[in-house]
This record gives C-alpha cells, sequence and structure tokens, in this order.
C-alpha cells in the first residue's frame, strides 16, 4: 500500500518533491496525483492532472480555455475524489498527505472527507489558523497549519514539511500493521456488514453526549458494553452530532442512543454548536433502532461572554468555562423544540423510544441548579409528547433526572431490546 500525495504539481512540485522523498525514505511508497490545471507539473505525476480532470468529467484543456477557476476547482475536486476512492478499493492507500493554500486544500478537504475514518488522513494548510470547518467537515482529518506559504523549501517549510511527513508515514506504517494483523481500523474494514459483529469485535452503537449529560452517557454506555456492544461517544458539538447522522446514514451502527439533542436547540435559537436542520434525522430514514431523550435541551452554546450576540445579553448566562457560555432556553424555545423532536421522531421508520426525564435535562437543569425552570421543560415535555401521540413511538416517561444512573441504563435497556426485537 502507498500514501497519496494529492496537490498541484504545477505550482508545488519542489514541496511535493520533498515530501515524497521523506516519505520514501521512511519506508513508504508514495502515488503522485496531480490537480493542477494552469501550469507544467515540475514534478512527474503518477496520475496526471488529465486523467483526474477527465474522472471529474471535463477535459483539461476545456478547464483551462475556459479560465474558470472555481469550476475548475470543483471538476479536479470531484475528479480526485473519484481516483482516490478506486486506489483505496483496489486496497493500494494507507494514508493520504496534501500541501496547499485554499484552492489545494478545497481539493484535498473533499477527497479526505470521501474516505473512511480510519485511513489516516494529513492536511497541511495555509488556511489551518482559522476557522477550519470547512476543510474538517465530519472526516478524521488531521489538519497542519503551515505558519508560511507553502511556497518553496526554506528555514521554516523545512521543519514544517519534514514533521507532516514523518507523522503520515508513522500512522501509514501503523494502519499497515493493523491491516495485517487483521485488526479493526486497518485497511478494507468497512467491507463487513455495517452495525454488525465482526470477527473479534461487537456491534457498533452511537452515542450523544455532553458536558452536562456526561453522568447518563457514562451509566449507558457501561451498561451496552455488559450487553456484548462496542459505543462510540460523539460529542454533541455540532460536528460531533454530523459526524454521528453521516456515519449512521452509511449503515456503521446497529443503534443509536441519542441521550442528547442539543445542537437541535443552537440550531433554532442561533447557537454556535448547531449541527444543522437534519439533525436527527438519519437512524429514522433508515430504520435503524434509536432511544432518544432530551438531554441538554436547556440551552444554547456561544464562545466567551463578550462573543454573546447583544439581543441575548439580557437572558440567562452562565459561564461554563473561560471559552464556553451557556443560555437557558425560553418556554416558547423548548415548546419548538419539543414539535421539532417529536415530529422527526415520529417520521421515523425504524423503531423509536423516546425517554422523557421530568427531573431535568442537564446536570444544570435540577432543583437548585442554575437553569432550572420546570415552566421551560414542561413546555418542551408537553410539546413532544402531543408530537408523537398516535406514532408508533414508545414513550417512557420519568421523574428521575436525566443524569440518574436508573434512568440511563433503562435507555441502555431499551436500545437492547429494539435492537435484538429486530434481529429476530
Amino acid at each position: 500500500m502507498a500514501v497519496l500525495l494529492l496537490g498541484t504539481f504545477d505550482t508545488k512540485g519542489g514541496e511535493y518533491a520533498y515530501v515524497r522523498d521523506l516519505v520514501t525514505a521512511a519506508g513508504q511508497e508514495v502515488v503522485l496525483l496531480d490537480a493542477g490545471v494552469m501550469g507544467t507539473p515540475s514534478l512527474t505525476p503518477d496520475v496526471t492532472a488529465a486523467a483526474v480532470a477527465e474522472a471529474g468529467g471535463s477535459g483539461l484543456e476545456q478547464l483551462r480555455s475556459a479560465g474558470d477557476r472555481g469550476a475548475a476547482l470543483r471538476v479536479m475536486a470531484g475528479g480526485a475524489v473519484a481516483v482516490a476512492r478506486d486506489l483505496y478499493a483496489r486496497g493500494r492507500l494507507s494514508g493520504v498527505l496534501a500541501l496547499g493554500g485554499s484552492g489545494g486544500s478545497s481539493i484535498a478537504a473533499a477527497v479526505m472527507a470521501a474516505l473512511p475514518v480510519g485511513l489516516p488522513k494529513l492536511l497541511v494548510s495555509t488556511m489551518a489558523g482559522g476557522d477550519v470547518s470547512a476543510y474538517v467537515g465530519q472526516s478524521d482529518v488531521t489538519l497542519m497549519y503551515s505558519v508560511v506559504d507553502v511556497a518553496g523549501i526554506n528555514s521554516i517549510s523545512r521543519q514544517i514539511l519534514g514533521n507532516a511527513a514523518a507523522a503520515i508515514a508513522a500512522m501509514s506504517a501503523a494502519y499497515d500493521a493493523r491491516a495485517a494483523a487483521g485488526h479493526p481500523g486497518g485497511a478494507r474494514q468497512d467491507d463487513r456488514r455495517p452495525g454488525e459483529a465482526r470477527q473479534d469485535d461487537r456491534p457498533l452503537v452511537a452515542a450523544t453526549m455532553f458536558g452536562v449529560t456526561t453522568p447518563a452517557v457514562d451509566a449507558a454506555r457501561a451498561r451496552l458494553e455488559e450487553l456484548g456492544y462496542e459505543v462510540l461517544v460523539f460529542h454533541a458539538t455540532g460536528s460531533g452530532g454530523r459526524a454521528m447522522e453521516a456515519l449512521v446514514a452509511s449503515g456503521y451502527f446497529a443503534g443509536v442512543l441519542d441521550l442528547t439533542t442539543t445542537e437541535l436547540a443552537d440550531e433554532l435559537v442561533g447557537g454556535v454548536l448547531s449541527a444543522g436542520p437534519d439533525r436527527l434525522t438519519a437512524a429514522g430514514a433508515a430504520g435503524v433502532p434509536q432511544v432518544v431523550s432530551l438531554g441538554a435541551v436547556d440551552m444554547v452554546n456561544f464562545g466567551p461572554m463578550d462573543t454573546v450576540p447583544e439581543r441575548f445579553r439580557d437572558r440567562l448566562l452562565l459561564v461554563h468555562n473561560p471559552t464556553v457560555t451557556l443560555m437557558r432556553t425560553t418556554p416558547a424555545e423548548n415548546a419548538e423544540l419539543g414539535r421539532t423532536i417529536g415530529a422527526k421522531l415520529a417520521a421515523a421508520t425504524g423503531p423509536v423510544a423516546l425517554f422523557v426525564p421530568r427531573g431535568g435535562v442537564s446536570a444544570v437543569d435540577v432543583e437548585g441548579g442554575p437553569f432550572h425552570d420546570p415552566a421551560a421543560d414542561a413546555a418542551c415535555f408537553e410539546a413532544v409528547l402531543r408530537a408523537v401521540a398516535g406514532s408508533d413511538v414508545q414513550v417512557v416517561e420519568s421523574e428521575d433526572d436525566i443524569n440518574r444512573s436508573r434512568f440511563a441504563v433503562a435507555a441502555a435497556d431499551r436500545l437492547h431490546e429494539l435492537i435484538q426485537k429486530g434481529r429476530a
């Protein structure tokens, strides 16, 4: 297997030659893919720009004559994705390394997003010092800030690119070793049936967690592990929810324990941790068994206190830590959240159970807690129950708060029952 070096060799051929030599010196083979459009590559690729353009549905000369950089980037990104997927399908890839500015990083990010979780992916980018959500998305890409532009080998870039080459070589060697040993995380592990037990591992369950629902998820995870599952926990920070939804849609899980639906509050009110409007839809669309609760719908997330929008400054705010400020949701907002969650669950094609923790939806929404607001909670509970009334959604109401161990264990047990019933 080989490391895919992906980039624009017409502008960065020297830099790629430098990292190629370091990666091969570390014992890894390389495949060179040229995604450059306008110039002549200074490094001979294994996959030419013309081949990439063709795989993207166009011709290189056509892209050059059109002079539309944005369109060319889209074509080359699509072609690079097609080539990379083919290489992976043929068991040729043990990792991907790319170097670039905004354009090269966008092509690389598209390729890395299209490859499976676990395959090493490293992007050295001039853009890594800012908002990197567009480059990371839901993939497990590792970003390294280039410090200086990727424009020649100098006293700074030599160190940065040297570290990148060493990192991808080591990660790829480890990936190769896992594959050779047949361990999970090695090559071609995604050929197994999604959600099913593999030779020596267990069926996978997804779970969602926030700091204020950690005790619940820890207890539920322990119970599910006792029952024979491997539990993958996703931090409900927007990107975590999107990643989980994408993996659920890919058929990765036998079941979903979605105790923490807080990202929907950020989507509704305008917080910084929204997972988008499609949150809480993948399991329902795919018919995957799910147990859902209302964890942390009492809060919307912002950054440091001085970043909270002016229109919210008179709301109940809680400094969670120096970089996170929480805002208590109102009864009206909670009612809308209840309607939204209930509608999504009622539309599910697979088995669903809704667990309602009347004692509180987070660690700070309990009696004596800073976000304790029985009226707001009641608005959510009443709305979600009305929304699922008459549907096939199983409802379990409890006077416990969400972090009570018996509540969490009961949710885990119910998910196990739903999964086993579906397999019977």
